[in-house]
C-alpha cells in the first residue's frame, strides 16, 4: 500500500458532505455526498454562491460571520460544531452540523472557507420528538400530583 494519501479519492469517497467555497462565498469544490445530502449537482454548485444552500432567513448572519472569518482568520468553528438549518434542492429544510477550516494563502491571508457537513434531520427530529413527550410527561404527573393533594 503507498504511504501517499490520495485526497482526491478521500474527498469523493468520505460520506461528510465537503463544501469549500472561497473569499466571496463560491462554491470551489462539491464532493459527492454534498450532492446526496442537498440533492444539487456539482455542475448546479460550481461556481455559485453558498446562498444555494442557506434559508434565506439565515443569510445575513451567516455572510456577517462568513466576513468576519474572512476579515480575521479566526473562527470557532473548527472544533466546536455549528448546527443550522438549510436547504434541499427540492425546497424542504435539512438540519446540518458541521466544522470548518480556513485555507490560506502563502502570506497567511484566509483564501476559503472548507465545510465538513453531517446531515442531522433525523436526530432532530427524534430530539424534538422525545423532549415533547417529556414535557407532556411532566405535565401529566404535575397534574396528578396536584389532585392526590
Amino acid at each position: 500500500m503507498s504511504s501517499t494519501l490520495d485526497l482526491k479519492q478521500l474527498v469523493e469517497a468520505i460520506g461528510d458532505a465537503i463544501v469549500i467555497s472561497d473569499a466571496k462565498g463560491a462554491i470551489t469544490l462539491w464532493n459527492p455526498a454534498a450532492e446526496r445530502m442537498f440533492g444539487f449537482t456539482r455542475e448546479d454548485a460550481l461556481g455559485k454562491s453558498l446562498d444555494l444552500i442557506i434559508p434565506e432567513r439565515q443569510r445575513q448572519r451567516h455572510w456577517d460571520g462568513y466576513q468576519k472569518t474572512m476579515d480575521t482568520g479566526v473562527t470557532r468553528y473548527g472544533n466546536d460544531v455549528l448546527r443550522v438549518p438549510a436547504v434541499h434542492k427540492d425546497g424542504h429544510t435539512l438540519s446540518i452540523a458541521f466544522t470548518v477550516a480556513l485555507l490560506h494563502t502563502p502570506d497567511n491571508k484566509v483564501a476559503a472557507i472548507v465545510a465538513v457537513i453531517r446531515d442531522e434531520s433525523s436526530r432532530f427530529a427524534e430530539d424534538r420528538a422525545l423532549r415533547k413527550r417529556l414535557t407532556e410527561l411532566e405535565a401529566k404527573l404535575a397534574t396528578q400530583t396536584a389532585e392526590s393533594s
